[in-house]
């Protein structure tokens, strides 16, 4: 398995010319509009809906990706106040406490300590100043993390500010705040190649709305499908443990069995590729025996855009999610191996490319 990009030109300057690209949960309107100039340069015919931008070439039924858009920030909420915009209030009836995000916050505050970053503003994207995280600290009245950044004083209510970031290729790994604008680069760059079938992208998954808008999607149009692939990220703990596969599977999460026969056939594409896949809900099971061996709390099986969707279609939509592992999740230091997302490129091009070539 070749573990480089080589054989995947052009896929590096379309991550780079995104990440730059802020789109702070809940804020995602500017990156919308950079994503449909990009695919309508290529001719692919784009139609922005509320909530997610849905892509389709000259085959549309040829395949159906789906990969959210949002990425972690502020907004302002207040005179140099800033909150965590995945978890303001308005946000809080769509998160169930079983995503990662929402079991693993009360932990990173610190990470943001001198954190550069950007306002703009909500629709058309401007630019509106740069500052840098003075304080953060977890406001437990509110259930969010609360942040004073120097610069920003002058802005009002209401504007997001994003995380200043930019892509790091070094030593074989990839560096930024890849969740999810790495999966986005990925369906560009397919598109770029050759796929002629359907993309969605999806705004606030981050605050577990995303998958309100694909259902909205499918009932709009009266349809159904067993073929939906939801890329994105997947964390763990450490890298040692992170490369011990090069792409993650998931028989299900915390909401729903995924029943798809993509799970074989992406199986069956590892075999034939060499490439090292675990299933994700199968490692946090055996973590969960360890913990209760130890007499300790479960964790959460995770909430997935998929996961929710089957569910709440009661299994009329189905699928499955091929994701890349990470570690540093949402901070601009997550991290990849190029062979993983050189794994992830093969595997959606043999799939999608090469049998409508």
């Amino acid at each position: 398995m070749n573990d480089t990009l080589k054989n995947h030109r052009g896929f590096l300057d379309t991550l780079k010319h995104l990440i730059r690209k802020p789109s702070v949960v809940g804020a995602e309107h500017p990156f919308f509009l950079s994503l449909k100039r990009e695919l309508d340069e290529l001719g692919i015919k784009t139609t922005l809906y509320e909530g997610i931008l849905v892509a389709q070439g000259s085959e549309p039924e040829r395949g159906m990706l789906s990969a959210h858009i949002d990425r972690h920030g502020l907004i302002c909420t207040g005179p140099n106040e800033f909150q965590y915009a995945a978890f303001m209030t308005q946000n809080r009836g769509d998160l169930t406490g079983d995503s990662f995000s929402e079991q693993t916050y009360m932990d990173i505050v610190e990470r943001f300590k001198e954190q550069v970053v950007q306002a703009y503003e909500p629709w058309s994207g401007s630019y509106l100043g740069l500052g840098t995280i003075d304080n953060a600290y977890i406001c437990e009245r509110r259930k969010n993390l609360v942040f004073e950044v120097k610069g920003l004083e002058h802005l009002i209510s209401g504007t997001p500010v994003a995380f200043v970031d930019t892509l790091t290729n070094k030593g074989g790994f990839l560096s930024a705040q890849l969740d999810n604008v790495l999966s986005a680069a990925v369906i560009v760059h397919l598109y770029q190649s050759g796929y002629k079938g359907t993309a969605f992208f999806t705004a606030q998954e981050e605050s577990g709305k995303s998958w309100r808008f694909l259902l909205e999607w499918f009932r709009r149009f009266d349809t159904n499908t067993d073929q939906l692939l939801v890329l994105d990220t997947s964390p763990y703990p450490t890298r040692e443990i992170a490369q011990k596969q090069d792409i993650v599977l998931r028989n299900r999460d915390a909401n729903a069995e995924f029943n798809s026969p993509l799970t074989k056939n992406i199986e069956e594409l590892c075999k034939k590729n060499d490439i090292v896949y675990s299933f994700k809900d199968i490692y946090l099971e055996q973590n969960n025996k360890h913990l209760e061996e130890q007499g300790l709390a479960k964790k959460s099986l995770g909430s997935t855009e998929m996961g929710r969707l089957i569910s709440s279609s009661q299994g009329a939509i189905q699928g499955t999610t091929l994701q890349v592992p990470t570690i540093g999740y949402h901070t601009t230091s997550e991290t990849a191996s190029v062979k993983s997302v050189s794994s992830m490129l093969k595997i959606l091009k043999e799939m999608y490319i090469k049998e409508s070539s």
